[in-house]
């Protein structure tokens, strides 16, 4: 970005002005003065004001929807729906299919749980679980090819891993997956806000996203794509009075689910939170999802050379951009334990996040270059 989009995207968010460094963004994001304005003034109008926003609230859905749908490029708003989690949104998808005893999904050894309990449970149906062996914190798409079988019928995998950083090739996992009849299942909560998804070309028949971390939206927001087809497939296993075709037809009980996803948003959603994730969404666009990824790439490509200049430690994340996005980690060329370098950079109002023994920095669109090398040096300062 350059020097004034930069300026105005920092201007967004008032935890910098306090001197805080803040490179965390894949366990939770700051939210930026618009969103807090925006819940504000919805909390005001809730209190003193109309106080039943029942109808503006679901043009507020209809808004959010649309916003989701330009980030990932999806075919209709028709196709979103909004959950609070991602654990709601993979477990719609993973209790809805029609299981046969001997069907297989593959998963892989670097998922967060989200991604993995919810196939795990499935064995109780006779459903087979392989497990791909991560090479060196990368699971590629010649891996993910070579690992299908003929029983295999669902491959999830994150878009991005929630420690190592590795992107995922989608677009050429998706290839063989529709030509192998496989659908592929997507966890995009690390990568949805800081990278460019496109659910259409990479052929994602589902995708699910919480929006806490790189949508930089309220937590108990998030959202699930899904293709038509996946849907005409899928039993829904939970229906509630918003399922229907029209919910308003209050003593219309037989009536048949909505033809769109909107029938898996059951009841009443978290509606400041979404009021939140709105506005969060929409910056995100204003300021260009394309922008947004650069400048991350830039950032995570400064620090992926930076940090193997630090003794005492060694990248655990990828090297080669294409295999990069907002993620990067490392650990301990000597067994160190890092715990107290994490600790110090939180006394110093450096926040990263120690996972698993490792140190894992995660900047956002609005963080500049400047922080990024101050956040290393404490590290090497620590070390010392």
């Amino acid at each position: 970005m350059d020097a004034s989009t930069l300026e105005k995207a920092r201007a967004l968010f008032p935890h910098i002005t306090a001197g805080r460094i803040y490179l965390n963004h894949a366990a939770t994001s700051p939210m930026s003065k618009r969103v807090v304005e925006a819940i504000d003034g919805y909390l005001r109008e809730r209190s003193v004001g109309r106080i039943e926003t029942y109808q503006s609230d679901l043009q507020m859905y209809a808004s959010c929807r649309e916003a989701i749908r330009r980030m990932v490029n999806a075919e209709s708003v028709d196709r979103i729906a909004l959950v609070g989690n991602t654990s709601d949104a993979l477990n719609i998808v993973a209790s809805g299919i029609s299981w046969r005893s001997g069907d297989r999904i593959l998963l892989n050894d670097l998922e967060f749980p989200a991604n993995i309990h919810p196939y795990y449970h499935l064995r109780e149906r006779g459903v087979e679980i392989d497990i791909l062996k991560a090479d060196r914190g990368r699971v590629t798409a010649e891996m993910v090819v070579r690992a299908i079988r003929p029983r295999t019928r669902l491959i999830a995998l994150s878009a991005v891993q929630f420690l190592s950083g590795h992107r995922a090739d989608l677009a050429t996992i998706g290839e063989r997956c529709r030509t192998s009849n496989v659908r592929l299942i997507v966890d995009g909560i690390q990568a949805v806000g800081a990278i460019q998804l496109d659910v259409q070309r990479m052929k994602i028949d589902a995708l699910a996203a919480g929006g806490q971390k790189w949508q930089m939206s309220p937590q108990g927001t998030g959202f699930l794509y899904l293709t038509e087809s996946l849907q005409n497939e899928m039993s829904q296993q939970y229906v509630g009075w918003l399922s229907v075709t029209d919910p308003w037809q209050f003593s219309n009980y037989d009536q048949p689910l909505a033809p769109t996803a909107r029938r898996y948003e059951g009841g009443t959603l978290n509606v400041t939170g979404f009021v939140g994730m709105r506005v969060a969404l929409e910056t995100l666009l204003e300021f260009g999802t394309d922008k947004v990824e650069r400048h991350i790439l830039n950032l995570t490509g400064q620090l992926t050379q930076i940090v193997q200049d630090v003794g005492g430690l060694s990248l655990y994340s990828p090297e080669m951009e294409s295999e990069r996005a907002g993620i990067v980690t490392v650990q301990s060329s000597d067994g160190r334990d890092l715990t107290p370098v994490f600790e110090r950079l939180q006394q110093q109002q450096i926040d990263i996040s120690l996972r698993e023994g490792k140190l894992r920095f995660s900047p956002h669109f609005y963080n500049t270059a400047d922080e990024v090398r101050s956040a290393v040096e404490a590290v090497r300062a620590c070390l010392r």
